[in-house]
């Protein structure tokens, strides 16, 4: 069965730090892309970044871009997502995601909310 579990949300200062973790099983974990998501209350999910699985090729949204680095440790199965110089527009429901590169399986993790707010 696969699981994806998010950590490291929290209530952030504007202009601080955050790594979220996302803890996976299940599957071949280095034969995925991975992704995170975002999802602020009244707005759509949005992507946020995404990285390759064998050649950790990385993109990000352009509100992102260079503040947010997306990363994989195939050895313990995670992917992170560091967030420096958050904004409170970055107050959303962080979301890990994966999508199967063979059929259409996607796979969701319950979400770690992250709050920048002064």
């Amino acid at each position: 069965q696969v699981h994806l579990v998010e950590s490291g949300g929290g209530l952030v200062q504007p202009g601080g730090s955050l790594r979220l973790s996302c803890r996976t099983s299940g599957f071949a974990f280095g034969n995925y892309p991975m992704s995170w998501y975002r999802q602020a209350p009244g707005k759509e999910r949005e992507l946020v970044a995404t990285i390759t699985a064998f050649d950790d090729i990385t993109t990000y949204a352009e509100s992102v871009k260079g503040r947010f680095t997306i990363s994989r440790d195939n050895t313990v199965n995670t992917v992170y997502l560091q967030m420096n110089n958050l904004k409170p527009e970055d107050t959303a429901a962080y979301y890990c995601n994966t999508k199967s590169p063979w059929t259409r399986d996607e796979f969701w993790g319950q979400g770690t909310q992250v709050t920048v707010s002064s």
